[in-house]
């Protein structure tokens, strides 16, 4: 069952460093807050994995939490690129950062084979491209069946994967709706747990289209209102276009970055 726990509490419990950690949202309910409390806490060596990162994901690779991202395309979206990103991978600032790239089906079924118990999974996706020269997570296979030459890639079962979602009960199910994307495969396929959310209440009104997950399926939830700010949640409140407009010059210098990591974790200048 899960554990109404704060944010803070919640990513001390779950989140360490080294991990494999997946913080999943695909235009809105991105969790952004429990990002920024993992760079607060000053979490290192993590692989990260997400289908889309975007500028949390930037915030978190500047912040030198990263080791590792796993992904299928990242960008600060509807402006341009993630410089922080760019900067640790062209530049090992502020630590070098290895890169495992794959295509958005690739992702999605590594987390559905995840969900599912299953070493790896199956897909024509890759045909054509040159991503599995360049991905060594990308073998070729045989159908038994039929001889059709596939590609295989592995399951992604992360040591935590984060959510967030609009509504929670007291004890612990989720309740989410909108552009869902692969949050649930994304939690059912981790180790451990954390869903962020609008609001706990006590009962969970039926909507039309949306995807409860379970109590024993979660390991913590946390209420953290605008937990998902920049980006939007569906009935609560609307992306903040500005905001990523403004990160594009934040990312893009490496003394405005740092000024803004250090006014997030309170260090004075």
């Amino acid at each position: 069952m899960a554990e109404l726990l704060s944010l803070k509490d919640a990513v001390a419990r779950l989140v360490h460093d080294g991990d494999t950690v997946a913080l999943e949202g695909f235009t809105h309910l991105i969790p952004v807050a429990a990002g920024h409390e993992i760079i607060r806490q000053g979490r290192t060596g993590l692989t990260l994995v997400r289908m889309t990162p975007d500028i949390v994901y930037d915030q978190l690779i500047g912040a030198g939490c990263a080791s590792k991202l796993i992904f299928s395309w990242g960008g600060n979206p509807g402006v341009g690129s993630l410089h922080r990103f760019r900067d640790a991978v062209q530049h090992s600032w502020p630590v070098p950062l290895e890169i495992e790239e794959h295509s958005h089906a690739g992702m999605a079924n590594r987390y559905v084979a995840g969900a599912s118990g299953l070493p790896f999974a199956v897909l024509r996706g890759y045909t054509g491209t040159d991503l599995p020269a360049r991905t060594d997570t990308i073998k070729p296979i045989t159908c038994p069946f039929t001889g059709e030459q596939l590609a295989a890639v592995p399951a992604l079962n992360p040591d935590v994967t984060i959510v967030h979602a609009q509504r929670a009960d007291r004890v612990g199910n989720v309740q989410i709706w909108g552009i869902t994307g692969v949050q649930k495969e994304a939690v059912l396929a981790a180790k451990r747990s954390l869903v962020t959310v609008e609001e706990v209440v006590d009962e969970l009104e039926p909507r039309p289209g949306a995807i409860v997950l379970p109590s024993w399926a979660v390991t913590a939830v946390a209420e953290v209102p605008g937990g998902a700010r920049p980006s939007y949640a569906a009935g609560y409140y609307e992306r903040d276009n500005d905001a990523y407009q403004a990160w594009d010059a934040i990312g893009r210098d490496r003394e405005s970055f740092t000024r803004w990591l250090d006014e997030l974790t309170g260090v004075k200048a």
